[in-house]
């Protein structure tokens, strides 16, 4: 009887790829621990006996815990085993929450109706989960006024302390001064 999967299939797959198992003859040790497919220890043996009783059954005998002493395997079909792990790892990264950066742009002679809008926006997307960065970007001489964005930053932040505060104190990048904002 053949196993499931082809050794070389499995030496290929695995070779550069240290998330994949070592199975049937790519296991080094002289001896293993093993365990059939239904989870039951039939105890030490060699690698070439346990590759036998995997056959029997039509499955593969894949080394699950390298570094124990002697290592243990498992008696399962190859395929299977590879599919399920990644499934697993599909499942985990949907269950990731992604946080989105939003940036609000300001300039130190915005009007009062746009800075009102700006603040909604920023409290709106908070509230959905996402970070904000508010940039406060000074064109050309404004630069020289420096002191008026600060006042203008320090504003913004009395004025979202309701509903966030600041990940780290706002910053000078450039010719724009920058903050962003968590949920609080």
């Amino acid at each position: 009887m053949k196993p499931t999967n082809s050794s070389s299939q499995a030496k290929n797959n695995s070779q550069g790829n240290n998330n994949f198992f070592r199975i049937n003859e790519q296991i080094k040790a002289s001896e293993v621990r093993v365990i059939d497919s239904l989870g039951q220890m039939l105890g030490v043996m060699s690698v070439s006996e346990g590759i036998k009783k995997a056959q029997e059954v039509n499955l593969d005998l894949i080394e699950v815990s390298p570094n124990a002493n002697p290592p243990v395997c498992k008696i399962s079909n190859f395929g299977k085993m590879k599919y399920e792990i990644q499934k697993k790892a599909s499942d985990a990264k949907k269950k990731q929450k992604v946080v989105d950066v939003k940036e609000v742009k300001m300039s130190i002679n915005i009007g009062k109706g746009d800075y009102d809008t700006k603040i909604r926006h920023t409290k709106e997307f908070i509230e959905k989960g996402n970070k904000v960065k508010i940039s406060i970007k000074m064109k050309g001489r404004e630069i020289t006024h420096r002191d008026i964005a600060e006042k203008m930053m320090q504003n913004i932040l009395e004025d979202t302390v309701g509903f966030s505060k600041p990940e780290l104190n706002p910053r000078l990048e450039g010719s724009q001064i920058v903050v962003v904002l968590i949920k609080k």
